[in-house]
């Protein structure tokens, strides 16, 4: 997949860079400003879309990336948390039992 994302980049740079070249040579002559203008707009998001293109995911949207791995890092909690609160409760009548067991039989009462 990333051969085909710097594949598809590499025809934008290249058409990006014809497109600036046209814009510019608009831009030289007086009367075709208006025409050379948005060729040159046209250009950046080109090139830019280019850009994109290549660089990965979690740069381009740093935000949505943190935001997934927060949540995911909060469901591993709670179901960690879960797990403990579940093991700890049996700990506790485990201990319970025994301790009162102990106690049952150090004072001989059945």
């Amino acid at each position: 997949m990333r051969v085909l994302r710097w594949t598809a980049a590499a025809v934008l740079w290249i058409v990006g860079g014809l497109l600036g070249l046209v814009g510019a040579l608009l831009c030289v002559t007086v009367i075709l400003l208006p025409l050379g203008l948005p060729v040159l707009a046209l250009t950046r998001r080109v090139l830019g879309l280019a850009g994109r293109l290549v660089v990965p995911r979690e740069v381009r949207h740093p935000l949505d990336e943190l935001t997934d791995r927060g949540k995911d890092a909060g469901k591993n909690a709670r179901k960690n948390a879960k797990k403990n609160a579940a093991k700890a409760k049996e700990n506790i009548k485990d201990h319970t039992k025994d301790g009162a067991h102990r106690l049952r039989k150090r004072l001989h009462v059945s």
